[in-house]
């Protein structure tokens, strides 16, 4: 009786078990749709802003589904080509050429592996935010400078700054031209359809607002036969180029170095924060840092072998993912199949795709990578952090994106510095006796003026009683100007100053 009692047992945990499975997958089926959907104007978009054919970015998709997808790490997270790549592979391109693109996206994608089996994945997380979102920002800013060209059927300068002082010329020749017009008016109407898609009804949103609004571009241009740029098709086979042996001598070179640790360390950043923000939309499993940065290192040396675009994790997608009910990391996987029956079976589809609907869509993606509403709370109450991320969104303008980077990383690691070396000096002088003065906090070389114009302006007629047990931290700088101070503050006829580290 027993055993039969225990065997129904088990056959109804099997049937449960069966049941939430066929529901998983089902959910998994749509979400994947759903998410292949907003990829793919994006994984082409981002290929074609980036100077490179739109058939890589899809490969960067296909194999943020196939590989990335697979492994281990955080389990909803969608990953493939991203915006905030953009500007740098842009630039890498025009410096060393497309076919070292897949050199520098393979030792990208290494030193990732690296990370992860080193551990060094969790450590992203303390990365100031501000130096970050002023990354994110500038990267918005150059992006969306760029693109503004591409909406008119225009080239864009090379240099940041040169795409920010030629807007007014290029608003010139766009109204002299009845070409760039028509291409302006098709770009700017895929903005407002992003813009606007949002307050349609649930039913029509089913359907992506990045494809409602290429869609909608697209089928204008057809049905009017616009004479706007389209996007150029080379097919998938002939679009992928692996790098040859020949390419890898420029890895000694500075600025090729230069060029793999600011995608390393961008890609690494964006991947692992877009992991926290999509944790915080789901209560399934947690990411686990370390293996997610390793998949994202795996995904990106595939891509490098491939001479494909280096991937990100996307926080576009993963969060279309969540909203649309994914459960397991069958749903990623999915839509890199559907991205790569797409590329195999339709692509001669990208051809009738306006560039100017594409660069709509990079100006809407650029304008949300820039915190426009967060920046006054934040110099509200904390001014030091928005001067941060203001300074590092700049100088990625003005300068380039690495050392732009660097800049941000430089001033929050002096901020920190500063902020924790508080000193405080407390005087005690009850007219008689000697003079009392007790350091607390941190004393470092960054408070050293501030300490030494205080204890300089105590009368050197009376004896003095220095106290530093208050203080956590001493450094060296410190306690030699404080001994010298001791030397030379006492004359001749007072008692030489004592300095006491007792409690």
């Amino acid at each position: 009786m027993r055993a039969r009692l225990m065997l129904g047992r088990e056959q109804a945990i099997g049937r449960r078990r069966k049941d939430r499975g066929l529901s998983d997958l089902r959910a998994d089926f749509t979400a994947s749709l759903v998410v292949f959907l907003v990829a793919l104007p994006l994984c082409v978009g981002v290929a074609v802003a980036s100077g490179v054919p739109a058939e890589l970015g899809l490969v960067t998709g296909i194999v943020g589904g196939l590989v990335t997808g697979l492994l281990p790490g955080s389990s909803l997270q969608v990953s493939g080509p991203a915006a905030g790549l953009t500007v740098l592979v842009f630039e890498a391109v025009q410096a060393y050429g497309l076919p070292m693109l897949g050199v520098l996206v393979l030792a990208a994608g290494v030193l990732q592996l690296a990370m992860g089996a080193l551990r060094l994945g969790r450590w992203f997380r303390a990365i100031s935010v501000a130096v970050v979102e002023g990354m994110l920002a500038g990267i918005g800013l150059v992006l969306i400078a760029g693109q503004l060209y591409a909406l008119a059927d225009m080239e864009a300068p090379a240099s940041g700054l040169d795409k920010l002082a030629g807007l007014p010329g290029l608003l010139v020749s766009a109204i002299g031209s009845s070409t760039s017009l028509t291409a302006l008016a098709l770009g700017t109407g895929t903005i407002v359809v992003l813009v606007l898609w949002r307050r349609l009804p649930a039913a029509a949103q089913v359907i992506p607002a990045p494809l409602a609004a290429v869609g909608l571009a697209t089928a204008a241009s057809v049905a009017f036969a616009l004479p706007v740029a389209k996007v150029e098709v080379r097919g998938l086979l002939e679009s992928i180029q692996p790098p040859g042996l020949g390419d890898f001598g420029q890895l000694a070179e500075a600025g090729v170095i230069g060029t793999v640790l600011a995608f390393t360390l961008i890609a690494s950043a964006e991947s692992l924060f877009s992991a926290a923000a999509v944790d915080r939309l789901h209560d399934g499993p947690r990411t686990q840092y370390d293996k997610e940065l390793m998949a994202q290192g795996a995904g990106n040396a595939v891509c490098g072998l491939l001479g494909a675009l280096p991937m990100t994790a996307v926080i576009v997608r993963s969060s279309a993912n969540v909203h649309a009910g994914a459960r397991t990391k069958a749903s990623r996987v999915l839509h890199g199949v559907w991205l790569l029956l797409f590329a195999a079976l339709l692509p001669a589809a990208l051809g009738i795709i306006p560039v100017a609907a594409l660069a709509g869509v990079l100006v809407h993606a650029g304008y949300k990578l820039i915190p426009a509403n967060g920046l006054l709370p934040l110099w509200r109450a904390h001014r030091g952090e928005a001067l941060i991320l203001v300074v590092t969104a700049v100088a990625i303008v003005a300068v380039s994106m690495f050392e732009g980077v660097l800049i941000g990383l430089a001033l929050a690691v002096a901020k920190t510095a500063w902020d924790t070396s508080h000193v405080r000096l407390e005087v005690t002088d009850e007219g008689t006796g000697p003079i009392t003065a007790r350091l607390t906090g941190n004393a470092t070389f960054l408070r050293l003026p501030k300490i030494l114009d205080a204890l300089e302006a105590l009368p050197k007629d009376r004896p003095i009683e220095l106290h530093t047990a208050g203080l956590h931290h001493l450094d060296h700088a410190c306690k030699t100007s404080l001994e010298n101070w001791a030397a030379r503050h006492t004359t001749a006829d007072t008692e030489p100053v004592k300095v006491t580290s007792g409690r």
